[in-house]
């Protein structure tokens, strides 16, 4: 859902400096005059936008004639960088689970749960309905358990402090203790598992997606079913592509994903 905000967070001097730039389709310059005219701005106004666009290099001035520069395709670069990753993102993700033929996704931790940011659905294995936008409690996932074990100890204690652990079936790992036991595992494997922990007949397993410093952004997994794949069967047959997928995306991070 879009959000909406209050009109008077709306900036005026901005939104008339967009205009200016907007004025310039289908006119390879402008005057001050027909800055003014054609955005229904002041002409003292026209004049600031037009002289700070050239001090910050998106126009030249040229006979008391204002032209664009190419530093003005800058702006749409971070869009069309953004969209351009996450198709590729989404691709992989469905090479993914073309391969494995298990249901892949993407999620990040926001809070004390993880929210799934994208997914490649391959059979129905869970009750609840997983889509974009689910938000699942991060310690009983596998990738919520990764991302919470890359915490700092002062976000642990933080993350204990306050969240609501509780055993959601008869194999959930909750305590504490058992916890932090389970992060330094993941921490030293660098990738993550859970069994029966969210719900029964349920696993799945994460591997990490970096950005371009190497940190750790959000995590991807395979899940499928506990009741027809042992452990075993899940680390050697979905571990390693799972793992090269996750290098590939972080590989392809230029920026931070639209997550």
């Amino acid at each position: 859902m879009t959000q909406e905000f209050n009109n008077a967070d709306h900036l005026q001097t901005l939104a008339k400096g967009l205009k200016v730039i907007e004025a310039f389709d289908n006119h390879d310059h402008l005057t001050i005059s027909a800055a003014a005219k054609l955005t229904n701005i002041s002409r003292p106004t026209a004049r600031r936008v037009l002289i700070t666009l050239v001090n910050l290099g998106y126009a030249q001035a040229l006979d008391n004639r204002f032209y664009l520069t190419p530093k003005i395709l800058s702006l749409g670069y971070s869009y069309m960088t953004a969209r351009d990753s996450w198709e590729i993102t989404t691709t992989l993700l469905r090479e993914l689970s073309k391969q494995t033929n298990e249901s892949s996704s993407i999620a990040k931790l926001v809070g004390e749960e993880i929210v799934y940011v994208g997914r490649v659905p391959a059979n129905k294995i869970m009750n609840i309905s997983l889509n974009i936008g689910t938000h699942l409690p991060a310690y009983a996932t596998s990738m919520g358990k990764l991302l919470l074990a890359q915490k700092s100890e002062s976000e642990l204690q933080e993350f204990f402090a306050t969240a609501t652990l509780e055993a959601l079936t008869p194999n959930t790992i909750y305590k504490e203790v058992d916890l932090r036991k389970e992060f330094e595992e993941i921490r030293e494997k660098g990738w993550a598992i859970s069994e029966d922990q969210l719900e029964i007949g349920l696993m799945s397993i994460a591997a990490p997606i970096r950005n371009m410093q190497g940190e750790i952004i959000a995590a991807i997994n395979c899940s499928t079913n506990s009741s027809r794949t042992t452990r075993k069967e899940v680390e050697d047959n979905y571990l390693s592509p799972l793992l090269e997928t996750a290098e590939l995306i972080s590989r392809n991070t230029e920026i931070e994903l639209p997550f």
